[in-house]
């Protein structure tokens, strides 16, 4: 089935964004929205850095240039996305949300509050005897080759394939300890870890 795909470019206030107060060189992110603001934002803020649209499941574009920037300005309204640049990154991330033309920072005790979740669900993963490996089949999200070099690496474990998930039908299979996210890494649910979050040496079990 063919898909089509329409720009939806958000609107912004540059002449907000000059208002911003950032002392060290950072790094310009953002929404797929408000991408094509970003060389504008650049000729104000000479000294930054362009990295480009981040995800929650994806920010290479911030990991490419952290060895540039002390720090990043986000501009989007999703607050997932720069809570996760500012968990693998260590440095400060600020967001400017275009809809509330407000400033913020990701605080130390979000992050923490993060890491101790992963943590807990870390546990989950590795003390598990029978996992669910999820794949969506929405274009962007498919994972499914991913899923198939985690199920060579773990004993007892099977892939399930979906494209609307609703948690509570996982409620079906009770005799799964652990299920592994390879879609999106907002899909929250009690026993369930994003494969991001899985470390890459964890070998067969």
């Amino acid at each position: 089935m063919k898909t089509l795909f329409i720009p939806a470019k958000g609107k912004l206030d540059i002449e907000k964004i000059k208002e911003i107060k950032i002392k060290n060189k950072f790094g310009l992110l953002s929404s797929v929205q408000y991408l094509h603001y970003l060389p504008e934002i650049k000729k104000y803020f000479k000294s930054s850095v362009i990295g480009g649209q981040v995800l929650g499941c994806n920010i290479k574009n911030a990991l490419k240039i952290k060895s540039k920037v002390k720090s990043y300005l986000y501009i989007g309204s999703a607050y997932f996305y720069p809570t996760e640049i500012a968990l693998k990154t260590n440095i400060p991330v600020y967001i400017y949300n275009p809809l509330t033309e407000k400033l913020s920072q990701v605080s130390q005790p979000e992050i923490e509050a993060v890491k101790k979740q992963n943590k807990g669900k870390l546990i989950k993963f590795y003390s598990a005897d029978k996992y669910g490996i999820l794949v969506s089949t929405k274009e962007g999200q498919n994972k499914i080759n991913e899923a198939i070099n985690l199920q060579k690496k773990l004993k007892n474990s099977y892939i399930f394939i979906f494209n609307n998930l609703d948690t509570k039908e996982l409620e079906n299979f009770p005799d799964i300890d652990c299920w592994i996210n390879t879609a999106c890494p907002r899909i929250e649910y009690k026993t369930i870890i994003n494969y991001q979050d899985i470390p890459k040496d964890y070998g067969r079990r």
